[in-house]
């Protein structure tokens, strides 16, 4: 039996943040020592490139600060192919030959994109590589075979775009030279962080985030000052966890689920301070991080290891995806010099 593939990354638009480590970096990681997976993990620049054309430079200084994260939280490059998107042409041409198959209206009703078009204010003026990117997704799940694309629950039309233009591409040129990929989502209520001021997402823009980078220090500050239960006036009032962001990190990142669940209830009856209650996840936070943060440190001492080690993956992912442009050209017998 042939191992599962998997295809997954992030876009470098800065620091990962702990949102990122729940949302998909643990579950990476595990899938990636499982041993059940070839891992790819591609630091997408060229996406981030459609909405952050004039910025190259913060895309380029994230990258590094993306890779470290990824070496931080235990992304293994002898077990996973770590990749650079721009530095695989191949994905340009199959991106090209992909366009040829789908209408622009198709592009323009896929949920994502119209509520990123809507979130990021495009309106009239998208940037047509913006309006494509599905396709270009769909160009990096199929260059590397994936059978598996770990997302979370909005990125659903993605898939079943990347779908359709597998079936479609398969059946105009009736070949089955591309793999229809399954999604991998993250269980209910689970994979989603919401920021330090309660607001329903952890996000860089929103000023709301704790990074993996974070210092000790830091992170205490950002703990102390999270949205809690605006009616916990003193400590004798009964409190609600509902909304709590900070019973919401205790149970995404406390090991000790009967402790998270004594608290609960010492909070709901009253008696237990909000204080109190932030400094127990302050001690949680530390002790889950502080290892991370060490790694990071290490790899940051020495860049060009880091760069060698993305050098490395984009050749590997280089030639996979070329073989795949092989086949794909093939398929529509534009090899005219074979």
């Amino acid at each position: 039996m042939h191992k599962k593939i998997i295809l997954t990354g992030d876009r470098p638009t800065g620091k990962l943040h702990i949102g990122h480590y729940i949302g998909s970096l643990r579950n990476r990681v595990a899938m990636q020592n499982s041993g059940d997976y070839e891992t790819f993990i591609m630091i997408a620049d060229q996406q981030a490139l459609t909405d952050n054309a004039r910025d190259p430079e913060k895309i380029r200084n994230s990258l590094f600060q993306v890779a470290l994260d990824y070496l931080s939280v235990g992304i293994d490059p002898a077990k996973s192919t770590v990749f650079v998107q721009s530095q695989i042409p191949a994905l340009n041409e199959l991106t090209m030959h992909y366009l040829n198959l789908v209408t622009v209206s198709r592009l323009q009703r896929n949920p994502t994109v119209k509520a990123e078009i809507q979130q990021k204010n495009f309106e009239q003026s998208i940037p047509a590589g913006f309006l494509i990117y599905p396709v270009s997704q769909a160009a990096d799940i199929t260059a590397f075979k994936a059978t598996t694309v770990p997302v979370g629950d909005d990125q659903e039309p993605m898939l079943e775009q990347t779908r359709e233009i597998v079936r479609t591409f398969n059946n105009v040129y009736a070949k089955d030279v591309l793999v229809e990929p399954e999604g991998v989502f993250p269980p209910k209520g689970e994979g989603r962080l919401p920021g330090l001021d309660g607001n329903a997402k952890m996000s860089k823009s929103l000023g709301n985030a704790i990074y993996l980078s974070d210092d000790a220090e830091t992170l205490e500050k950002k703990v102390m000052s999270m949205y809690t239960d605006p009616l916990h006036i003193k400590v004798t009032d009964p409190g609600h966890i509902e909304g709590n962001t900070v019973f919401t990190y205790l149970d995404a990142f406390d090991d000790d689920q009967a402790k998270v669940a004594e608290l609960k209830a010492q909070y709901q009856a009253g008696g237990l301070g909000d204080v109190k209650i932030k400094r127990y996840l302050n001690d949680v936070l530390q002790a889950k991080f502080a290892p991370i943060r060490q790694r990071r440190a290490e790899f940051e001492k020495n860049p060009e290891a880091v760069y060698k080690m993305l050098e490395e993956g984009s050749q590997k992912a280089n030639a996979v995806a070329e073989q795949t442009l092989k086949e794909v050209r093939d398929a529509m017998g534009i090899n005219y010099f074979n």
